[in-house]
């Protein structure tokens, strides 16, 4: 009852506001994070040291104000999100290469989109169907609560996307395969399964990554498509491609991942503050046979699919 109250007497009524009243809201509730309510403060500082052991403690805390000024912008456009039309997302969130989808979609290929949770990604989830010619799709799990499952995925799938469960997409590919598709995956959470996981160094420490989209590729033979989105200016974003194979069978084990993950680690480098560094992304315990984890992988990779 109160998840409905606040969905259809709060949340949207307030989501028709223009955007630049939902900052002004957004800012007063960054001066509260930033001085009387610190969200996740020792998760996020850690994470900033971890990262950037040279930096000094003066300069960990301006990154950690940066990320909550990004963030508390992310709460407004993420409200903003469950109205804006068409047209005025058309307009806040462009693709600065397209022909790269374009030309896939040409040739009949379906493309794995990849990339992390940097800078706007519900804007790209609502606005991928009219970005691209390829059926839109979106890989995920549920949230805890079903009613806000349900409204949430409705926002984003107004336009065209297909949000669908993670132990489903294998039905959804089935279903979709008289046309080209392009699944978008956000690739840089915890790993349920350390041992199930890719490891690898990002972010200057040894960190189990999700396999999926190298399995994916392998599997049903989908091109790989990178993709940063950087913030112009407050409200407006473009988003960049990069093709990382468009025949990925020909790649060895562990060649997709380590592409995208370290495309995605220049881009945190470089401009930091726009990740979401309240994440526990560090939680994994590192195996201690790694190394030979690694070789049993890859066996089992080359296995499956090189046959050998």
């Amino acid at each position: 009852m109160m998840a409905k109250f606040a969905y259809y007497c709060l949340l949207l009524p307030i989501s028709y506001l223009p955007l630049g009243v939902l900052y002004v809201f957004t800012d007063f509730f960054f001066l509260i994070l930033a001085t009387v309510f610190p969200y996740r403060k020792k998760v996020i500082e850690e994470n900033l040291k971890r990262s950037f052991p040279a930096k000094s403690a003066k300069e960990i805390k301006k990154l950690k104000l940066q990320f909550y000024l990004h963030f508390c912008d992310l709460l407004a456009e993420g409200i903003k999100n469950l109205s804006i039309s068409k047209k005025e997302l058309s307009r806040r969130f462009k693709v600065v290469n397209p022909e790269i989808m374009d030309d896939l979609y040409a040739q009949g290929k379906s493309v794995i989109l990849v990339s992390g949770h940097y800078n706007n990604w519900e804007w790209l989830i609502t606005s991928q169907s009219f970005l691209f010619k390829h059926q839109a799709m979106g890989i995920g799990m549920p949230m805890t609560s079903k009613f806000w499952d349900k409204k949430i995925n409705e926002r984003r799938m107004r336009f065209g996307m297909n949000v669908i469960h993670a132990k489903n997409f294998k039905d959804e590919i089935q279903k979709n395969s008289n046309h080209p598709i392009a699944i978008l995956t956000l690739a840089d959470q915890s790993p349920g399964d350390s041992k199930k996981a890719y490891w690898t160094s990002f972010l200057q420490q040894e960190t189990a990554v999700l396999f999926g989209v190298e399995q994916m590729a392998h599997t049903y033979g989908f091109s790989v498509v990178f993709f940063i989105t950087r913030k112009v200016k407050r409200g407006y974003y473009e988003m960049e491609l990069k093709l990382i194979s468009d025949d990925p069978k020909k790649l060895e084990w562990g060649e997709i991942t380590e592409k995208h993950l370290h495309l995605l680690e220049k881009e945190i480098m470089e401009n930091p503050e726009f990740w979401v560094w309240s994440h526990k992304r560090w939680k994994r315990e590192i195996p201690s046979n790694i190394e030979q984890l690694k070789k049993e992988q890859n066996a089992k990779f080359n296995e499956r699919f090189k046959g050998n």
